[in-house]
């Protein structure tokens, strides 16, 4: 399942994120949109969990929760591709 994750910190990397999701199982792809010109966050990602049980758990739990100083917001991607 394709998770994304919007309002993120401007400091917030790819590890971070995959960090974040690994507590709740396995995660195939974590990263943080950037510009194609200038390579600054988009402030959202996208993660890729491959049980669809622990994708939803991490939803639920990660949803307008604090994360690396902002309040997220968290839900399934109806994108299949990366952005």
């Amino acid at each position: 399942m394709n998770i994304q994750i919007l309002n993120l910190s401007l400091n917030t990397e790819d590890r971070d994120l995959r960090k974040l999701f690994s507590s709740f199982g396995s995660v195939t792809s974590a990263e943080v949109v950037r510009d194609k010109l200038n390579g600054r966050s988009k402030r959202n990602g996208i993660i890729e969990m491959p049980i669809d049980r622990e994708a939803r758990q991490a939803i639920e739990s990660l949803n307008q929760t604090m994360f690396d100083g902002k309040l997220v917001s968290v839900n399934e991607s109806r994108i299949n591709a990366k952005w």
